[in-house]
């Protein structure tokens, strides 16, 4: 696989430098300058929560359009390039109020390329009935409330508290622009109110540029360019997960146009999506149907009997031709009504002699269970006969030239999810691959009557898409909760069966070649479902003749048990309820010492009381079901009424004064009683946090017991991720690493390249240790070791000491412990090599460099010799936080020798 290269995008390397600056310093005197969060607004008025590169995109977009380095520069147009299935409609959404509520838009123009899209993004963003409604029913702003009207014409004069919205096709928008019907939007239509165009699957408006014509006249481009020109206020944002770069000129017309880069394999480490899975094999389209019944319903029947969770998974039969697919369609009706116990087994029979069972991990344990369950296998042929009748079919083929889908199919298409939607099978020509969503597709299989010409590449790369697109996570309840990231771990029968999509396909070698080849041009990591046997990770025989294998110990920290009468204020769940509250005008609010407020006075802010009564609290604490008592009780056992919450012995909020922090041209009375509310609402929803988190019935403590190394660093079984295509997140890519090196406890490991990469540097700097201490030893701490036992929950790290600012109740185990020993003492050096979520696991590097500065806080269980634990700054690529250096300053109490090794961060893609 050759390795990709880096590609230059200027503007948004300017716009991530600008948030990384505006992120670590004070807020600046220039108003337009200061850093920026998302809105409450949107939060408030929105379905969904954004994401954290939903956030990054809204911010990015905002200093494009505010900060002083664009103060000579009109950026209209740009833009997001986001992965297949990360809520591009969702942003927007979102724009859509921003632009609204921050620059005084009222028009907003959606094209997209398929009718039938129109019909999906009315769904989403005006008809409130839908399921797919992304406002709240009733949107407000400053206490306004806003309209949405759906227009085919912006009127001249606008209305007040309105928001305009013209949807349709870029075909339609362009021959309203260049035959100047009657009752349509001429250019000079675009001129009267500023306008912003939202382009939706934006890579089908270049073709003009991509070939070349530029100056192509009545050209889909050619007629963007001119709404966008009718005034110089006028928007284009678009919108599309495929750009390509490889194209010279769609690279120079882009590279200043990208706003936000958030591409399909970060999306999929993120945890946002299911993982993807092929089967492959010689079966013909028969027994592939029959594999996905039983796989199909073997993952419904697991949900429920196992989790109790009723989720719905769908299957698509995926056909290049309509004959073939509508033919297909009779089969798959036959084989349902002909199914019986006999022909279940005798096919299992059968496939297990050709093989399928060991090449199919999820088809083996489906084989198991039918196998296990043959006294009830005639009650389960009744189910599969109800579940997959002919009525729970849709077949959304169509034979015109239009792309429109079959009238009446729509709806039964868009709500797959919805509990009243009872179709479990689909059958499709490549007519979804865009503007589909839907969350339940767990199967596609692929039908074909000529794999050699059906495999072309530009028939795989339309598979690819419709792959991406079907790999959404289902966010199926699990013990009564929803959640929009996966929650097994890899490789788990859970994770296989409920957060996986399954691709059933030929096994014909061109074929899979051009799949596999658009499947990474995508940079969708996909791997094949096969038995996937564990690597053997073993001890060194070297080490274990050491005297540190036969009496060294590594320390962790005990945890203790907590009362509910421990929990008698809220200063035990880490708030403070006795100092003023001090608020910023955008939405995070923090309490400050007074000399803190002094330094702030006197960066062109002040601090102003915000005015109110009791009404603002009833109704946060009415409309946030974490405040109605029988809950809030949960949390606060020894609380007695919700009116006793406010009161002093606990928030104490009458006895306090609240502040914001606004512009001294500001007082108080500038504050809206809208703006009071949400100052305050986002005060409680920061409350309803910490004391969430504060409460657990263990408490980690400064007390830490010696565990002997011999009988906790012990072999262990892992598996290697069986990806096969699509570079991953450099840092991501797990490999197996054979150690030779003597310091290396295992004779190997799983890592990824962020890991490898720090294991190098101490590599090459060991020498410069081991002139000190004579034991010199670096563990791979990794989780399997004991996964199975109760030792897995001892050597964990867990928070202590009484001035933690966000308490978490779990530990963590650090991935690597530095062991180091000489003949006057030990010390143990935890290391956490990081590559995602950094601020959302800020807490497990707060707990590393507590255990430096706190070590009075530290006791030890065993009379020992002078031990030492300490923690470093997490390990990011390129060693940007110099923790290698903080490494050496602990043991030598110097910075390493210098090495000419330098490392350097690329953006891939």
């Amino acid at each position: 696989m050759t390795k990709k290269k880096r590609i230059e995008l200027p503007l948004l390397d300017e716009v991530e430098s600008i948030h990384t600056s505006m992120y670590s310093s004070d807020l600046s005197e220039i108003n337009e300058d200061r850093y920026w969060e998302v809105p409450s607004y949107l939060s408030d008025n929105m379905v969904h929560t954004f994401r954290d590169y939903q956030n990054e995109a809204l911010v990015h977009f905002h200093y494009s359009q505010v900060n002083s380095a664009f103060k000579h520069r009109n950026i209209n147009h740009v833009l997001f390039n986001m992965a297949t299935g990360s809520g591009k409609t969702d942003l927007m959404a979102g724009l859509i109020l921003y632009l609204y509520q921050e620059h005084g838009y009222q028009n907003f123009l959606f094209l997209v390329d398929k009718r039938a899209i129109v019909q999906k993004t009315i769904d989403n963003l005006y008809n409130k009935s839908s399921d797919k409604y992304l406002f709240n029913d009733q949107i407000e702003l400053e206490g306004e409330r806003i309209t949405i009207r759906k227009v085919d014409v912006f009127p001249k004069v606008q209305m007040k508290n309105t928001i305009y919205l013209k949807l349709d096709t870029v075909q339609g928008v362009s021959s309203e622009i260049y035959a100047q019907e009657e009752n349509a939007m001429g250019e000079k239509d675009y001129s009267y109110n500023k306008v912003v165009i939202l382009g939706d699957e934006a890579h089908h408006y270049s073709s003009a540029t991509k070939n070349k014509e530029k100056n192509l006249e009545q050209s889909w481009e050619h007629a963007i360019t001119t709404i966008v020109n009718a005034r110089n206020d006028n928007k284009l944002l678009e919108f599309t997960a495929t750009v390509d770069y490889d194209n010279k000129y769609i690279y120079e017309k882009y590279k200043d146009k990208i706003i936000n880069f958030y591409t399909l394999d970060r999306f999929i480490v993120d945890g946002f999506s299911k993982y993807v899975y092929r089967i492959q094999s010689k079966n013909s389209d028969e027994e592939n149907m029959m594999n996905a019944i039983l796989l199909s319903e073997y993952r419904r029947r697991y949900a429920l009997e196992v989790h109790q969770s009723n989720i719905k998974p769908v299957v698509m039969f995926k056909s290049q031709r309509v004959a073939t697919s509508n033919e297909a369609e009779k089969t798959f009706i036959n084989i349902i009504e002909n199914l019986s116990p006999e022909a279940i087994q005798e096919f299992i029979r059968k496939q297990e002699l050709m093989g399928i069972k060991e090449n199919s991990h999820t088809l083996s344990m489906a084989y198991d269970y039918y196998k296990e369950q043959i006294n009830n296998l005639p009650s389960i042929v009744m189910e599969i006969k109800r579940e997959f009748a002919e009525t729970r079919i849709i077949n959304a083929n169509d034979n015109t030239q239009s792309g429109i889908i079959e009238k009446g199919q729509y709806e039964n298409l868009n709500s797959l999810e919805s509990p009243s939607n009872l179709f479990r099978i689909v059958f499709a020509v490549a007519k979804l691959t865009e503007g589909w969503d839907v969350l339940n597709l767990y199967d596609i299989v692929r039908l074909s009557n000529d794999p050699k010409t059906d495999g072309s590449s530009s028939n795989t790369l339309s598979e690819a898409q419709l792959i991406g697109r079907g790999a959404r996570y289902n966010p199926f309840k699990l013990e009564g909760k929803r959640s929009f990231k996966r929650r097994f771990e890899r490789d788990t029968k859970d994770s296989l069966l409920l957060e996986t999509i399954h691709y059933h396909t030929i096994n014909e070698p061109q074929y899979l070649e051009n799949l596999m080849k658009s499947l990474d041009e995508m940079d969708l990591p996909t791997g094949r479902d096969i038995v996937n046997p564990p690597h053997r990770v073993k001890v060194k025989s070297s080490f274990k003749k050491t005297n540190v294998w036969k009496y060294g110990k590594i320390y962790y920290n005990e945890t203790k048990s907590v009362t509910d009468e421990y929990y008698d204020s809220l200063e035990k769940y880490g708030l403070s309820t006795k100092k003023d509250v001090y608020m910023k005008h955008i939405r995070t609010s923090q309490e400050l010492d007074y000399k803190e407020i002094d330094e702030r006075n006197n960066t062109g802010l002040h601090d102003v009381v915000i005015k109110f009564d009791k009404r603002y609290l009833t109704k946060i604490m009415h409309k946030n079901s974490f405040y109605h008592f029988d809950n809030l009780k949960k949390y606060i056992p020894l609380l007695h009424s919700t009116e006793e919450f406010l009161d002093m012995n606990w928030l104490n909020v009458y006895n306090r004064t609240f502040y914001a922090r606004v512009p001294k041209t500001m007082s108080s009375e500038d504050i809206t009683p809208n703006e009071t509310y949400n100052l305050l609402k986002d005060y409680f929803d920061e409350v309803e946090e910490k004391i969430k988190k504060g409460f657990k019935k263990q408490r980690g403590t400064g007390r830490f017991v010696g565990y002997p190394i011999k009988d906790f660093i012990t072999d262990y079984n892992k598996r290697k991720p069986n990806y096969d295509t699509a570079n991953l997140i450099s840092n991501q890519i797990v490999d197996i690493v054979k150690f030779d090196e003597d310091h290396f406890v295992y004779d190997s490991a799983l890592i990824n390249q962020n890991e490898q990469e720090m294991v190098n540097l101490i590599n090459e700097r060991v020498y410069q240790l081991m002139d000190r201490y004579s034991d010199v030893y670096l563990i791979r701490m990794d989780e399997n070791m004991h996964r199975e036992s109760a030792k897995s929950d001892k050597l964990k790290l867990h928070q202590f000491g009484n001035d933690v600012e966000e308490y978490r109740i779990e530990g963590f185990q650090p991935d690597f412990i530095l062991y180091l020993k000489n003949e006057n003492y030990t010390i143990q050096i935890f290391i956490e090599p990081k590559g995602v979520n950094l601020d959302a696991e800020q807490w497990k590097e707060d707990l590393l460099l507590y255990l430096n500065n706190n070590e009075a806080e530290i006791e030890f269980e065993d009379e020992i010799n002078d031990v030492r634990i300490r923690g470093v700054r997490f390990y990011t690529r390129g060693d940007e936080r110099g923790t290698i250096n903080q490494i050496a300053n602990i043991a030598l109490g110097r910075d390493f020798d210098s090495l000419s090794t330098q490392f350097k961060i690329n953006r891939l893609v």
